[in-house]
């Protein structure tokens, strides 16, 4: 039934939230949409697409006013790494290119490595790496 899945984000700036995505390594998705008002990347390996709008763009589609994600979450992002080095690498770029460590990397649990950061506009990101043999 599903063909497809993808999530849906505003932004106050396109243009700084691709640099932003770009520049701590996930990858841009050309679409036929119009720069000033969206930007597309894929997540992981399994090509998760997350498109990026303008919030006034994402205002249009959701007949919604956009929340303030800086005060209050609807949702926490989840992204799966494959060692405790590749957090500790996303976070250091996180920082490097202007977003905001919420809860720095640690253990969690005895199995479990990872922590939050914000990113531009304030969507919270969980990046973990789960050592299943533990």
């Amino acid at each position: 039934m599903v063909k497809d899945f993808w999530l849906n984000l505003p932004v106050k700036d396109v243009h700084k939230t691709k640099a932003f995505f770009n520049a701590i390594g996930f990858t841009f998705q050309k679409t036929p949409s119009d720069p000033n008002t969206s930007t597309c990347f894929v997540f992981g390996e399994k090509s998760i697409v997350v498109m990026f709008f303008s919030e006034s763009e994402f205002e249009k589609f959701t007949k919604n006013k956009v929340p303030n994600a800086q005060h209050g979450n609807e949702v926490l992002l989840s992204i799966g790494a494959k060692s405790k080095e590749e957090v500790d690498e996303l976070f250091r770029k996180v920082m490097e290119n202007g977003g905001t460590i919420v809860s720095a990397p640690g253990d969690n649990q005895g199995w479990m490595y990872g922590g939050v950061f914000a990113d531009l506009d304030g969507h919270r990101w969980n990046a973990l790496y789960m050592n299943m043999g533990k």
